[in-house]
């Protein structure tokens, strides 16, 4: 399995995870806190990033899963 890094993303049915690289969705959800929950489980699973955009496509947030050097200390998700 490849490491990909998982993206949360507006979608004009809610917020879609998507894998790096990834033309589709690999799910919707209606909520960001759904798709966060989901997108962060994918991340954990294949040991990569996971990057979360606001409304307006800027990154708000992202965490590390893989085998980071440097591991910050947030622990925010």
């Amino acid at each position: 399995m490849t490491k990909k890094n998982q993206w949360v993303t507006v979608h004009p049915k809610g917020w879609a995870i998507k894998g790096e690289g990834n033309k589709r969705a690999t799910k919707v959800t209606k909520t960001q806190k759904e798709a966060i929950d989901i997108a962060k489980r994918i991340a954990e699973n294949q040991k990569s990033e996971l990057y979360i955009q606001n409304r307006e496509g800027k990154i708000r947030s992202k965490d590390s899963y893989g085998n980071d050097p440097c591991p910050s200390k947030d622990k925010e998700h």
